[in-house]
């Protein structure tokens, strides 16, 4: 037995010592980030930034194009080296050997570009105007382009990134970035060098999850708020964040989330006359539920007339932020599993009745916005040629929260996890198309998107970075200029932004979609973007930004605007000369809509409604599709206002809920 006990005793050592080898011999292994990869695009005319992981004090050798460079890996097997700055070609190769060899093929220099932002920038090819004609003529091999997948981290993060990079084609561009793809196209056709692009976006995110915890710390702004978020690992972030959320649903609606009848919440007879309330379509996020992620009930109860409810009957809910299923006097009529698909259902002849009818939307958010969104006319019951309206009020009840943390739930996570891991990459500069999550606490991004830029231009150690934005698009919001709206003061925040060097700014107002968050026209975006990067870094002087406001002169009930950035001239489409957008107010800073021409190089406004007036508003509302002052060049103006007499959202502030360890 003795034997037998030392003879396995020395095969488990054996094992041991095998085990010990394999893990030596695995750590030994030379890796680098993912970003580095076949088909990539490294950066022209700036030292080239290479690096990764090895054996303590291990000997790497770096070759590209004609270059050798070497270094050793420092006490914790890290390494970075530089590689000399080279003009735009290829394709080459790049190979790194220590006691491995990694060999990465059809390696191009060129113009670098990190596309970053939400779902607009996200916003593919293949969903963009003309998709079909663009993708078959997608012929542009020097084009390349990664998508960095979706993820978060409490922590930063210096790779786990996956994805790689696809070279341009009509079977590769689908899921290319529109506003990025129209860029590069621009770009290249002019330039003929490479162009990469870094798609580095994640749709509904804010521009909080986007920032370093170190910036929001060195911030008067946001310090306070960055020391309530302890330094945990997300699981336990998550836990605590969850409970938090749910204490304050939990206030909110006056009932525990336990024992919920949520059974009974499709049936006509619930009584949910204690529930609150919120409207549709609009998502929750700009209402009391805020922030969440999870299952909520909404609840419209109407009355019919004696209708001929024999034939069936249809029920339109606009779209729904992310999945629904939706009853109709609590019976099941339809479901759907896409955010942004309208939502039609057939009711059942003889199931709606005369007098109290209930339509019932059980909603699962996974992420971003929640709830019923789009046009109010698409939200609506249709009994034979009788139409009602569901929009307006509507009863919820929040039945779940999602027990894991989002992209929006803390500060940093996507700049832990996605932006972080690219340090020290070298590019020439950003492109961002962000905001839309951010037009509840408008005000604040006066603070927050400048703090953002500093902080990227900072972490990638380039202090004169370009960084170049989409302000956002027009789209049907609440507010007006008599009311305030928070989606113009985000615009003015994005316009304010332009005060910090090498930056620019797309003005979007004449191409968005009024009823549609996600405009489809992307190639205008791209297109302009491109003017701005010609203008400022590639030696191609051109207009790139549209009349902005100079001054005003009021005179005999009148007001007479002067522009900056005029270019040849102003212009309107309009074919009898009309403009319009703008408004203006006297002492009792009630707007009313005015009557403007041009003349010369400036704009003559005034209204038989104000005598004396004081103010101007010129696209101050969220759908501000009717603006029609553009200049010559065709680049429309920016939105503004001569006044801050109504800021809607300047007490709205980014905050976490306290999180108690």
């Amino acid at each position: 037995m003795l034997g037998f006990f030392k003879n396995d005793m020395k095969k488990l050592y054996l094992v041991f010592i095998h085990l010990v080898v394999m893990g030596v011999s695995a750590k030994a292994d030379v890796v680098l980030p993912t970003i580095f990869s076949d088909n990539m695009v490294l950066q022209r005319h700036v030292l080239i930034p290479v690096w990764g992981q090895a054996d303590a004090g291990e000997k790497i050798v770096v070759k590209f194009n004609k270059q050798i460079k070497t270094i050793k890996a420092d006490q914790f097997g890290k390494w970075i080296l530089k590689l000399d700055a080279e003009i735009a070609g290829g394709p080459y190769e790049l190979s790194i050997t220590g006691k491995n060899s990694i060999l990465i093929k059809n390696v191009l220099v060129g113009e670098v570009w990190l596309c970053s932002g939400q779902s607009n920038m996200e916003w593919t090819v293949a969903q963009s105007n003309n998709a079909k004609k663009e993708m078959a003529s997608a012929n542009y091999p020097q084009i390349r382009h990664i998508k960095i997948p979706h993820a978060i981290s409490s922590m930063p993060q210096t790779d786990g990134l996956t994805g790689d990079w696809k070279v341009c084609d009509s079977t590769t561009v689908a899921d290319f970035s529109g506003v990025a793809y129209f860029f590069a196209k621009h770009i290249y056709d002019s330039l003929k060098i490479p162009i990469g692009l870094i798609n580095d976006s994640w749709g509904g995110t804010n521009v909080e999850t986007w920032i370093s915890r170190e910036s929001f710390e060195n911030s008067d702004e946001f310090k306070d708020m960055i020391a309530g978020m302890p330094k945990l690992n997300l699981d336990s972030l998550s836990k605590i964040k969850v409970r938090a959320s749910e204490l304050r649903i939990e206030a909110l609606q006056g009932s525990k989330f336990r024992n919920m009848p949520t059974e009974l919440f499709k049936e006509p007879s619930f009584d949910d006359s204690n529930w609150p309330e919120l409207q549709a379509p609009q998502l929750w996020e700009q209402q009391s539920i805020g922030e969440l992620d999870g299952a909520v009930w909404l609840r419209k109860t109407i009355q019919l007339a004696a209708l001929d409810f024999n034939h069936e009957a249809l029920v339109e809910l606009a779209k729904i932020d992310d999945d629904d299923i939706t009853y109709v006097n609590g019976i099941q009529v339809g479901s759907t599993n896409r955010w942004d698909a309208k939502r039609k259902y057939t009711i059942p002849a003889g199931l709606l009745r005369a007098g109290k009818n209930v339509i019932a939307v059980r909603v699962m958010d996974n992420g971003g916005g929640g709830g019923i969104y789009g046009e109010p006319s698409d939200l609506k019951l249709r009994v034979g040629e009788t139409v009602i309206s569901l929009s307006g009020n509507w009863k919820f009840q929040v039945e779940s929260i999602k027990k894991t943390t989002n992209e929006n739930s803390l500060p940093s996570l996507c700049y832990n996890a996605m932006i972080n891991p690219l340090v020290p990459f070298a590019f020439q500069g950003v492109l961002w198309y962000q905001g839309e999550s951010n037009a509840g606490r408008s005000y604040q991004y006066r603070k927050a998107f400048p703090l953002l830029i500093n902080d990227w231009r900072q972490t990638f150690k380039n202090p004169g970075m370009p960084f170049y934005f989409v302000q956002l698009a027009t789209f049907n919001t609440s507010g007006n200029s008599n009311e305030g709206c928070g989606w113009a003061e985000l615009r003015e925040a994005q316009t304010m932004t332009l005060s910090l060097p090498n930056t620019g700014m797309c003005v979007t107002t004449d191409i968005g979609m009024p009823w549609d968050i996600h405009p489809t026209n992307k190639q205008d975006v791209g297109k302009r973007l491109a003017a701005i990067a010609f203008n400022h870094i590639y030696n191609k002087k051109m207009i790139c930004s549209g009349p902005t406001y100079k001054s005003m002169d009021i005179k005999n009930h009148s007001i007479t605007l002067s522009f900056n950035h005029i270019g040849t001239g102003l212009f309107t489409p309009d074919t009898y000369g009309y403009i319009k957008g703008f408004e203006i107010a006297g002492p009792d800073s009630v707007f009313y809509v005015a009557k403007a021409f041009l003349k010369g190089n400036t704009v003559v406004l005034f209204t038989d409604s104000v005598v004396n007036p004081i103010a101007v508003h010129f696209g101050w509302v969220g759908n501000a599709s009717d603006c029609n002052l553009f200049n010559k060049a065709g680049f429309p103006a920016v939105p503004f206002r001569t006044d801050e007499w109504k800021t809607v959202t300047k007490e709205e502030k980014y905050k976490i809920e306290k999180l108690k360890l």
